[in-house]
């Protein structure tokens, strides 16, 4: 049987290989001292084999300094003018990952709808109006299709990675 585990809750940590070692130590060896340090929160979805996938979260913003002029623009207009700041609050995907054996079962989008949903119903202390993500570039298409967009203009050719958002207030207005 399937169960959804915050890191704290969990004794030992099942096997878990994704094929990116980063992502594999992450889990095993600093999931829990991010915890323990209060920088992330890690959830684990496991059975009582193995780990099947794993995703942290922690505190961000999106905010004038470090978005693009007219990005920042378009978001600032979601806003009342009276409400307009210089930055919004957003909780970011640190790291989120799944088995090579589960690879290709849409666990990963389960994933970050329950990410939504947990942030919709505002299960956590904070409010935020923004997920982020610093997408590896080759999970670019994956975090497209499930409605995150760039925070940048452009991608520079040598970067690992790219910063995407998801309006979470959007969603539900939809």
């Amino acid at each position: 049987m399937r169960r959804f585990l915050r890191i704290e809750d969990i004794e030992s940590i099942k096997p878990f290989h994704c094929g990116d070692a980063t992502l594999d130590g992450f889990l095993l060896e600093d999931a829990r001292f991010f915890y323990d340090e209060f920088i992330a929160n890690t959830f684990v979805l496991e059975d009582d084999k193995e780990t099947i996938a794993y995703f942290s979260l922690l505190n961000d913003k999106v905010s004038k300094a470090t978005v693009p002029k007219n990005l920042w623009r378009k978001l600032k207009n979601e806003f009342p003018h009276e409400k307009h700041f210089s930055s919004y609050p957003a909780v970011k995907i640190g790291r989120l990952a799944v088995s090579e054996r589960h690879q290709g079962e849409r666990i990963g989008t389960m994933l970050v709808r329950s990410i939504r949903e947990m942030l919709l119903r505002r299960a956590s202390v904070g409010a935020c109006r923004f997920i982020t993500v610093d997408a590896l570039i080759g999970k670019k298409t994956f975090y497209e299709r499930i409605g995150f967009r760039l925070l940048q203009n452009e991608v520079p050719n040598d970067a690992d990675t790219v910063l995407m958002y998801f309006d979470l207030k959007a969603f539900t207005e939809k």
